[in-house]
């Protein structure tokens, strides 16, 4: 018997490597994020400094109530860069379009920047994506910026940060992946059709272009989010399993202020 799967909630939120923070539906946990990603930019604003943030496209729940906060709070991001984990390509070299259902980049536009008024919105050339013809972009412009303060995201059915699916290759190497093009695995394109296009796996892209273990472990916190029924497993495989390339969410073992937010649904035992 496989003891991670049949421990209790409380249990596996209290022993595991990295800490967890239970809430309730999803609604909270989305809230969290975009609590916490407002609370950031205040206090570095506050600082006269810049605010530099790594963030996805799924989990997604946060920016409605990112938007409404930086509305309600007059919240200037005029000193923001967002740097997107991934986007999904249609060929080794050229990104999706962005009227594409599945452009990363076409859904922040239409949901986070194009819902934000002009005198409050992140400049259009602080909205940074990885470039498949210029890897090295996103590593520059960390540097440039003396790092990032917060990597948020969530957590693939492989374990997968951003499109970081696993290797079989030694713990350090994967630690250091860069920025760089590779082909999605059967499981993510799966998983993702099925929510993303209705099961139909067939259309889905079959490459991306993704951040590297190197840029999120690089940021000084790492904020991870699970709340579907099939984050049960891979919660617990997160926060019990050996650093591995092999599941690439538990290298965040590694970093000194990491926090996964779990709503119930995920926190329950999958095998009852």
């Amino acid at each position: 018997m496989d003891r991670r799967y049949y421990m209790t909630d409380a249990e596996a939120l209290t022993h595991g490597r990295i800490p967890v923070k239970l809430l309730g539906d999803n609604g909270e946990v989305f809230y969290e994020l975009a609590q916490e990603m407002c609370d950031q930019i205040a206090a570095n604003n506050a600082a006269g400094g810049r605010t530099v943030f790594i963030v996805p496209v799924g989990p997604v729940g946060q920016y409605p109530i990112f938007v409404r906060l930086v509305r309600e709070r007059r919240l200037s991001l005029k000193d923001c860069w967002f740097i997107n984990m991934d986007e999904y390509l249609a060929d080794e070299r050229h990104p999706v379009g962005t009227e594409d259902r599945l452009s990363f980049r076409g859904f922040m536009d239409r949901n986070v920047y194009g819902r934000i008024p002009d005198e409050l919105n992140i400049p259009r050339e602080h909205r940074i994506f990885p470039d498949p013809q210029d890897l090295g972009a996103v590593q520059r412009l960390i540097e440039e910026f003396d790092g990032v303060d917060i990597a948020f995201g969530g957590i693939g059915i492989t374990g997968h940060l951003a499109f970081n699916e696993p290797e079989d290759v030694p713990v350090d190497e994967f630690a250091g992946r860069e920025t760089r093009v590779l082909r999605i695995s059967r499981e993510t394109r799966t998983i993702n059709a099925v929510g993303d296009l209705g099961g139909a796996v067939d259309a889905m892209p079959d490459y991306a272009v993704t951040i590297g273990m190197r840029q999120i472990l690089g940021a000084r916190k790492i904020r991870l989010a699970v709340f579907r029924d099939w984050h049960r497993a891979v919660i617990r495989r997160a926060v019990f399993d050996e650093p591995s390339a092999l599941f690439p969410v538990t290298l965040a073992q590694m970093h000194p202020d990491a926090m996964i937010y779990v709503n119930e649904n995920a926190a329950r035992r999958p095998f009852r």
